[in-house]
């Protein structure tokens, strides 16, 4: 192999290393390793039809080119996605810095303080611009969060309402079309009946539930929503409101309205636009709905020794815990781009968000002076950013384009046009020419701004936001500096140690794969350009869905789910419309294996799915027998199977093309999670094992980072049959011809960051791909051996084999007083995030190393786990000060004057010597998660103003 190829610098072991580790698993070859795993049934008999690979050079200039094929045009669409200036600090120090974006959701709390608190610097921005009392960690984007709302309400109806099926939602006709189409998608299938109309002729009938409404308007109108809210809630109709966040620093905001939810896009929070993602959604809500909300919460609690800590919140109302009750199946959050704009909020504080609010208004009513003095009639009065006017919009296009800039073009005689931060004089009176040029007369040259609002004193904001110290202290560059860095330090991430969790696949986010995110070629193109100004991205996107139907053997592919749970949900939308085709509407039941993933029930019952539950054995497989038996008694209304492979117990299953051939001979369609596609590529492929769509986690296979809890892409890949029904989009059509409406708000959902598993698969060739595979399984096994005799492998395979992941067994240390978490949390002292812990069985951890971690790192991570286990063995019943227990140990601990603990202080914090070259410290001790859901406080409030008397 060449040096320089770029398999040799993401897969971790060395050629050098290879024999050992054969000989350690005990085959002579990787050939050997997998025919001994891999059932020879499901082998590809032939490779992978991909471009040869490219040097990570080549691959630098080759998408250097591709980039330069898309137009940066100035652009004012809006429509809620506005260019955004991302402040360079934050630029170098978050969204470049593999400190940040490595990181996995934190549900380690203790190694995770330092995002932790920039979300919850995020909520406590979203709650105060918004006027409401609760908010969490960040949604996909803003059509999903409308579509959150809707479900939201839908379940804290008054009981009076749930007897009556009142199951009418309001949609203000001012929605964004996006948003609507969204709406659309998720209404039916929970048997919500959406009615779209004007909100000032709204009648307010009890056969109504709820309402949204868009604030501005979508044509850049504010209304004042006060007067509707009230009527509403005097006839238990409850409002959600999706507000423009940045106008929310000079309007009065939807809370003080008495809007029960209010969501919508922090992306003009320094986040850039990236052809439509990712961006991080805003949700926000009264206390009394807290249960309902969906998403992370972040919340404030304490730890072992009283310290303030803070941790995930409120666990059990989410999929994993509540599965089919769930009333959301979101797993995945915006972590990465909600830390972003946290910094911005934190960076330009109150004084500056308000700044850049008035500056933006005040360009668009400059704007609206000037062209009303040429004579254009405007056809919105009260206004934040947007301004509307009646013109002839075929000629205004074709002068603004040849002067390259973008406006939106509602009908054929309306223009509409979108300020932002980024507007400046010489772009304003651009704007003016193009209209004055249109009209035939002289341009007017502005050069300062109005300083009067167009919008009625009414909606003034008179609140102040934002007066804790953080938005207060960090605004010169060196500050903020120091504060991302002193976050970061808090983080175990990947650029410290191994991430072994199971079902994560925590692999290298390579510098290559990432740095091309970094381009304003790349990230500065509108979702909504016209298609010839992204031929770039169209080009991308295109190989990239092609390259996606090579690998899984399918025929079509759709990029627009941006996590892992809305492809679920996506792939069962189109198994639903592909039946309701065929006249086979009744065909709703969900088989659904025991062992599976929470998101799998939550986004059956999400499609209107009725889920059943199937058996699995003692040996982690799917029961075929009761598989068999139910497929059979539910075969008239058998709508699909959702299975994971290889399963969530690590196990390639043999028996799995009998299992998918039950399905489809009982009518129903199979649907295969994903989640473990690290053990398929190259080597099998879901259509060969019998399915008929899958989603993908690009984020987990494909080497888009996981950011601390988010962004994810979850594309869908599907057999011809279901190829028509791919989703389309409201203004930019996508999909088959039968298309159901749109899963996301963008056409192509989070565009940007498919660049990475592009460049992934670009320059690792289908060799690469195989060898990825191969690796991940080559680890997996290396652990599993290295650890037997210590710990019991709860699953393997026939011939004792893991697939890319294990389930150890930890169970019987309860008898000594030993939980799993107690192993956990020690491995911090050790320097390592803790493997999945309790899922899918509880009482164990699931360990996938993935192909990029070297024989260094997965002998560390494999004596820790040894001492731990002769830690375990030292302990007796009646020994509750332990130093498991106790873990982990912080620096504070370990500096105190006095240590009274039955263990020295080396052997707290320094159990083995390679520790000390590279110690973590973990910044708080154990985090009490029962306190602190006991005293929810999900802000940056101090802690003593909520504590319980």
């Amino acid at each position: 192999m060449k040096t320089d190829a770029f398999a040799l610098r993401h897969i971790g072991p060395e050629e050098s290393d290879l024999q050992h580790m054969l000989k350690t698993i005990g085959v002579d070859s990787i050939e050997q390793l997998i025919s001994e795993t891999l059932p020879d049934e499901i082998r590809l008999k032939a490779p992978l039809n991909l471009d040869p690979e490219m040097t990570e050079y080549e691959y630098l200039k080759h998408i250097t080119l591709l980039g330069n094929k898309n137009k940066m045009f100035k652009t004012y669409i809006g429509l809620g996605y506005n260019q955004a200036i991302v402040p360079a600090v934050i630029q170098r120090n978050v969204f470049e810095s593999p400190g940040w974006y490595t990181a996995y959701t934190p549900y380690q709390a203790e190694i995770a303080q330092g995002r932790l608190e920039a979300i919850l610097n995020f909520q406590t921005t979203v709650i105060e611009l918004s006027g409401m009392e609760i908010a969490n960690a960040s949604l996909l984007d803003e059509a999903t969060a409308a579509a959150e709302a809707m479900a939201l309400l839908f379940d804290v109806r008054t009981r009076d309402q749930k007897k009556a099926n009142v199951c009418k939602f309001f949609v203000s006709e001012e929605i964004l079309p996006q948003t609507l189409s969204v709406l659309q998608t998720r209404s039916t299938p929970i048997g919500v009946e959406l009615v779209i109309g004007n909100h000032e002729t709204f009648d307010f009938s009890s056969e109504f539930f709820g309402a949204v409404l868009q604030y501005p308007g979508k044509f850049g109108q504010v209304y004042d929503y006060a007067s509707f809210i009230a009527t509403a809630a005097a006839n238990d109709i409850k409002v959600a409101v999706a507000a423009d966040i940045l106008s929310l620093a000079k309007l009065t905001p939807p809370g003080e309205m008495g809007a029960a939810v209010v969501f919508g896009t922090t992306q003009r929070f320094g986040i850039p636009l990236g052809y439509g993602g990712p961006h991080a959604a805003y949700f926000a809500t009264k206390d009394e709905y807290k249960r309902s909300m969906p998403g992370r919460i972040i919340g404030v609690t304490v730890d072992t020794d009283g310290n303030r800590a803070l941790r995930m919140a409120l666990q059990t109302r989410e999929q994993h815990i509540k599965r089919d009750k769930a009333t959301s199946n979101i797993c995945t959050a915006q972590v990465l781009l909600s830390v972003m704009a946290s910094m911005y909020a934190v960076y330009h504080g109150p004084r500056g968000l308000k700044y850049i609010a008035n500056k933006v208004h005040a360009s668009a009513v400059t704007l609206a002076n000037t062209l009303a003095t040429l004579g254009f009639e405007q056809t919105n009065t009260a206004f934040f950013d947007t301004v509307v006017f009646k013109a002839d919009a075929k000629k205004i296009r074709e002068i603004a384009e040849a002067n390259e800039v973008n406006f939106y073009y509602p009908t054929a005689d309306t223009v509409s046009i979108s300020m932002n931060e980024t507007i400046g004089f010489a772009d304003l009176n651009k704007v003016i020419a193009i209209f004055a040029e249109a009209k035939g007369v002289e341009t007017i040259i502005i050069a300062e701004l109005s300083t009067t609002n167009h919008f009625p004193e009414s909606l003034v904001r008179t609140s102040t936001f934002l007066q804790h110290e953080v938005f207060n202290r960090y605004h010169s560059e060196t500050a903020l500096m120091r504060y991302i860095k002193m976050l970061e330090r808090k983080d175990l991430a990947l650029n410290h140690s191994m991430i072994s969790l199971g079902s994560c696949t925590m692999k290298l986010n390579a510098a290559a794969e990432m740095l091309p995110l970094s381009a304003p070629s790349w990230n500065s193109i509108h979702p909504f350009a016209p298609l010839d100004q992204a031929q770039g991205y169209q080009e991308m996107l295109k190989k990239l869905e092609e390259q996606l139907n090579e690998i899984t053997g399918f025929a079509a592919t759709t990029l627009q789910p941006n996590s892992g749970a809305q492809g679920e949900y996506a792939g069962l939308m189109v198994i639903r419309a592909y039946h309701e085709s065929r006249g086979d509407e009744h065909r709703k039941i969900a088989l659904i294996p025991s062992s599976a993933h929470g998101t799998n029930p939550a986004s059956a019952a999400m499609a209107g799915m009725k889920v059943v539950v199937t058996k699995t054995l003692e040996n982690g497989n799917i029961d075929v027998d009761d598989l068999r038996e139910k497929a059979i008694l539910h075969k008239d209304n058998l709508s699909c199977l959702m299975v994971t492979y290889p399963s969530t117990h690590g196990v390639y299953e043999s028996a799995i093309k009998e299992i998918t051939q039950i399905i489809h001979d009982n009518g129903g369609q199979v649907y295969m999670d994903g989640a473990n596609m690290n053990a398929q590529v190259g080597l099998t492929n879901p259509a060969t094992i019998g399915a008929d769509v899958c989603h993908l986690n690009l984020h987990k296979t494909f080497a888009i980072p996981h950011g601390g809890g988010g962004p994810g892409v979850g594309p869908i890949c599907v057999a011809p049959q279901l190829a028509p029904f791919l989703p389309t989009n409201p203004l930019i059509p996508t999909g088959g011809d039968s298309a159901i409406s749109a899963i996301s708000a963008a056409p192509w959902g989070s565009a940007l960051v498919c660049l990475i598993s592009y460049g992934y698969i670009k320059m690792l060739g289908a060799d690469g791909v195989k060898s990825a595979t191969e690796y991940a399984i080559l680890n997996a096994n290396y652990i599993k051996e290295k650890l037997s005799g210590h710990y019991e492998t709860l699953y393997s395979g026939e011939n004792g084999r893991a697939a890319h992941e294990m389930i150890l067994e930890c169970r019987p240390f309860k008898e000594k007083g030993i939980e799993v978490t107690d192993i956990a949390k020690r491995l911090m002292d050790y320097g390592f995030h803790a493997p999945t812990v309790s899922f899918p069985v509880a009482g164990t951890l699931m360990i996938e190393p993935t192909e990029s971690e070297n024989l260094e790192e997965l002998d560390r991570f494999c004596d820790a786990m040894i001492a731990i286990r002769k830690e375990i063995e030292e302990v007796t019943i009646e020994d509750k000060n332990n130093v498991l227990k106790n873990s982990p140990h912080t620096l504070a601990m370990l500096t105190t004057e006095t240590w009274n603990l039955p263990y020295s202080r080396e052997k707290a914090a320094f159990p083995l010597p390679y520790i000390a070259d590279n110690k973590f410290w973990p910044s708080v001790r154990r985090a009490d998660d029962a306190y602190g859901d006991r005293n929810l406080v999900c802000s940056c409030a101090p802690i003593e103003a909520y504590m319980e008397s």
